[in-house]
């Protein structure tokens, strides 16, 4: 999947875009890039590889997982080490007037570039589980960019949002430690099921729950055992029935709403309603229907 979104390098250092791009790339032999600057936020999620980041004068090191803000109007350029792997990284830019326009709507927003901005303070670690969250975010986003669905632009600004509240979160929870380490998992935990009650229709095995956060399919099947009790798969399953239980309500047959929210047949489907509420989907509907 990954292949399939990888940008072709450009040395354009200016915004084509009023408030926001992002890019993904994937390279060997890069060409060494001349100290430069510009008027907007840049943000390096490392992926792979071996680099420096230079900016005003300081050298940074970042491994893969880390984050490294580099503010506008900073001269910065990176210094490739080693060419035995690829470069891989997520280059995310975005304007201070967006950046503006977010701290009015919340100052929640403004935590981390207030670190960046007033206390010069570039790099940023995380754990495998923070790298992975935050680096499937940023791919959704550039997955998003690539298509030509309906609400395209407004899906990417929710996105773009969404992306740099956990940014700041992650980094406010990170300085100040007493904050647990259930915290985080409660965190991932929500995101999962945010994912899953907006995709009930789609395949939701652990393999693509796996694939959609970057996290270990054992570890997304410990959480929910941990959270509710039961596996990821009887999680969705109630979901779903639930979900077909409010559409029964309206006209629709049965059979095609079933079906429409992830049921591969109508037999499993029915066995599993009348065991979760006691009734047939038929016997349901019709006892909703005498009581209007």
């Amino acid at each position: 999947m990954q292949k399939k979104l990888e940008s072709t390098f450009s040395r354009r250092q200016y915004m084509m875009s009023r408030d926001f791009e992002i890019y993904y790339y994937n390279g060997y032999k890069l060409s060494p890039v001349e100290a430069h600057h510009h008027d907007y936020y840049e943000i390096y999620f490392f992926l792979e590889g071996s680099v420096e980041i230079c900016v005003e004068g300081r050298t940074l090191s970042p491994a893969p997982g880390d984050l490294v803000i580099v503010p506008p109007e900073k001269t910065h350029f990176p210094r490739i080490l080693s060419y035995e792997k690829p470069y891989r990284r997520i280059v995310l830019w975005v304007g201070k007037d967006y950046i503006q326009h977010l701290l009015e709507e919340s100052e929640d927003y403004g935590y981390l570039f207030g670190r960046v901005d007033k206390q010069k303070e570039y790099l940023y670690k995380f754990s495998a589980v923070q790298s992975n969250q935050l680096q499937g975010m940023a791919f959704r986003m550039i997955e998003e960019s690539w298509g030509e669905r309906y609400g395209k632009r407004t899906a990417l600004l929710l996105l773009l949002n969404e992306l740099l509240l956990a940014l700041n979160r992650t980094v406010y929870e990170q300085k100040h430690r007493n904050r647990k380490r259930s915290g985080q998992e409660e965190q991932v935990y929500q995101m999962i099921c945010s994912f899953i009650n907006s995709h009930l229709e789609e395949d939701l095995s652990l393999d693509r729950l796996s694939k959609q956060f970057f996290l270990n399919k054992y570890y997304i099947a410990h959480l929910f055992k941990d959270k509710v009790g039961m596996s990821a798969h009887q999680y969705i399953t109630g979901k779903r029935l639930a979900a077909c239980k409010d559409a029964m309500l309206g006209d629709e047959p049965i059979g095609q709403i079933c079906h429409q929210y992830g049921f591969s047949d109508y037999t499993s489907f029915y066995r599993r309603f009348k065991k979760e509420y006691g009734i047939s989907p038929k016997e349901y509907r019709q006892s909703h229907q005498l009581e209007e």
